[in-house]
């Protein structure tokens, strides 16, 4: 398996650039997802790794030799694509034994066919191995690709966006496949997709890449509960982190748009460990608060109007109106309001995540 990294990777295409001063580190063995909307630089990095891509600056290091000036095949990854690369006149059987017949170095009949027996077995794919693969679905046909990385024992598994194509309800049972698969080879995996609930579900560690850099690296638990700047906090959940401008005043949380007030508990620390206290009262400062910390209740301190309700079978989802400012709040299921219905709100004050307003960046990781 791999460690790989990337040291201060820029890339341009003619006027374009497509990242800059990007560094990642992925651990041997690691489930890595690469997060970010289209355009961000994901297949990108992906091609860099792959040797696809020669950057403009920087290193690639796999397992801690500049692989500069090797090429795609003797860097040893498998690359999987939103489009399967698959030979449509073959057989499952001949597609998944196609990348071990090279003419240089042919692999033993017996071993061809124990590798290929065996991905068809993790894959699930036996009942397939003779049928031509233009007569498959798109799930299986997927799966056949992840079939054709595996029986090369890669060091490296990339993959850009696999899961993109398939429905919904496919998608969610190979990304649970795929995390076992990865458990099972012990292999290092970098994903890439624009899918927060795929990386979140399936990374052991989520970069989140914005327009060529790397905004943040982490858990997703880390990513989730104490995002770095607002763009993070906006982009990782569904639905996203309430973002609301606003100031503290002795200790009050007091929001601009209307100056209504909520509680606050004033615990926010700093990355120094300090608490934040009379530096901040007064400067304009952005509250973010995930949906699931906001809270109906009778004598709330804030009123609101119902603006909108989605049904999500366990949990109901309502955006609630405060003049001009909009904030969504999941409920219980059984929670029973309607449309311009007024309501009374309050939050979960230890759950408030503080922001600079003007560079963006939340007070926990600032200093």
């Amino acid at each position: 398996m791999a460690h790989i990294q990337l040291k201060n990777i820029s890339k341009k295409f003619g006027n374009h650039t497509a990242l800059t001063g990007l560094d990642l580190d992925i651990a041997d063995g690691e489930f890595f997802v690469l997060l970010g909307e289209t355009g961000a630089g994901k297949t990108t990095t992906l091609r860099m790794i792959a040797g696809l891509e020669k950057p403009s600056e920087g290193q690639v290091f796999i397992d801690g030799v500049d692989v500069a000036d090797w090429g795609a095949a003797e860097r040893d990854v498998a690359l999987v694509l939103q489009q399967y690369s698959l030979y449509p006149r073959y057989t499952v059987r001949e597609n998944l034994e196609f990348p071990l017949k090279p003419k240089i170095r042919r692999l033993a009949d017996a071993e061809i066919k124990d590798r290929v027996d065996r991905a068809a077995r993790t894959l699930r794919i036996e009942h397939l191995l003779d049928r031509k693969t233009d007569r498959l679905s798109g799930g299986e046909m997927q799966r056949v690709s992840i079939g054709r990385a595996i029986v090369r024992k890669p060091r490296v598994f990339l993959m850009d966006e696999p899961l993109s194509a398939l429905d919904a309800k496919l998608r969610e049972a190979l990304r649970t496949e795929l995390k076992n698969l990865q458990i099972q080879l012990g292999a290092t995996f970098l994903f890439v997709t624009h899918d927060q609930i795929e990386a979140m579900s399936m990374g052991d560690k989520v970069g989140v890449l914005n327009h060529g850099r790397i905004v943040q690296t982490g858990t997703p638990y880390e990513i989730y509960n104490n995002p770095r700047d607002t763009y993070v906090a906006s982009f990782v959940g569904s639905p996203p982190m309430n973002l609301i401008d606003g100031k503290l005043v002795n200790g009050r949380a007091v929001m601009a748009p209307l100056n209504f007030e909520l509680p606050f508990a004033g615990g926010a620390k700093t990355s120094g460990g300090a608490k934040t206290g009379a530096a901040t009262d007064g400067r304009p400062l952005v509250f973010g608060i995930r949906p699931e910390d906001v809270y109906l209740e009778t004598g709330a301190p804030v009123e609101a109007r119902v603006h909108d309700v989605e049904n999500h079978g366990v949990e109901k989802i309502l955006t609630l109106r405060v003049g001009d400012a909009m904030l969504r709040a999941t409920v219980p299921a059984r929670t029973d309001v309607q449309i311009e219905q007024p309501v009374r709100f309050a939050w979960n004050p230890d759950k408030v995540v503080l922001f600079d307003k003007g560079s963006g960046i939340s007070l926990r990781h600032a200093g």
